[in-house]
């Protein structure tokens, strides 16, 4: 589960109260929470980090929220919206819808046109959507320390294909979001579960 900075301290009180009073440790850059019933909480940074402070939640939800130079692209066939930022709010963003037919139970020629077309029309939104990529996370941004994509894997590597965007190609980071067509509110989830601790449970009972 994504746990946002502000929520990492009270989600662990919710831990003790559930499981009891665990024991912390860091482990492989992230910080682990053993309980006396045997369950075990694993939480890692956001942005691929590993944490190399004391085993303390606190100190650890004041690394979740660090400023990181981060990039966020979400790409589907009917739209876009790519983002760019250090803390809890975007510093340049862009959301764009583009037309692209659904598919036709045609046949024949009439089919090979319609998926002709229909590709020509993907090919163009993918295409504008490298463009606002490599305004905001290359020329604005003048690159990230991370990538976090979402939404039709095809659609973000077609984009992500454009030599302009090799550098954040390079920053690409789990995880990976699982969105419906991009739209302001759409994108302002993923910024905020990019930025979040993925915490994994383990629950012997």
């Amino acid at each position: 589960m994504l746990v946002p900075a502000e929520r990492v301290v009270r989600w662990f009180e919710n831990f003790g109260t559930r499981h009891g009073d665990p024991g912390l440790a860091v482990q492989r850059g992230r910080l682990v929470a053993t309980a006396p019933d045997g369950a075990v909480a694993e939480a890692a940074l956001p942005f691929a980090r590993e944490y190399d402070g004391p085993p303390h939640v606190t100190s650890f939800a004041d690394a979740v929220g660090e400023p990181v130079r981060w990039g966020v692209l979400l790409v589907r066939k009917g739209g876009f919206a790519v983002a760019f930022g250090t803390g809890p709010e975007p510093w340049a963003s862009k959301v764009g819808q583009r037309h692209v037919q659904g598919r036709t139970k045609a046949g024949g020629q009439s089919q090979q046109r319609f998926a002709r077309r229909r590709d020509n029309q993907a090919r163009q939104a993918y295409e504008a959507a490298a463009d606002h990529a490599h305004r905001i996370l290359v020329l604005e941004a003048g690159g990230v320390d991370a990538l976090v994509c979402g939404g039709d894997h095809a659609a973000v590597v077609a984009v992500l294909s454009d030599p302009r965007l090799a550098g954040p190609a390079a920053r690409r980071t789990e995880p990976w979001l699982a969105v419906p067509e991009p739209r302001r509110a759409v994108l302002d989830q993923a910024v905020a579960d990019a930025r979040s601790a993925a915490v994994t449970i383990t629950d012997p009972r």
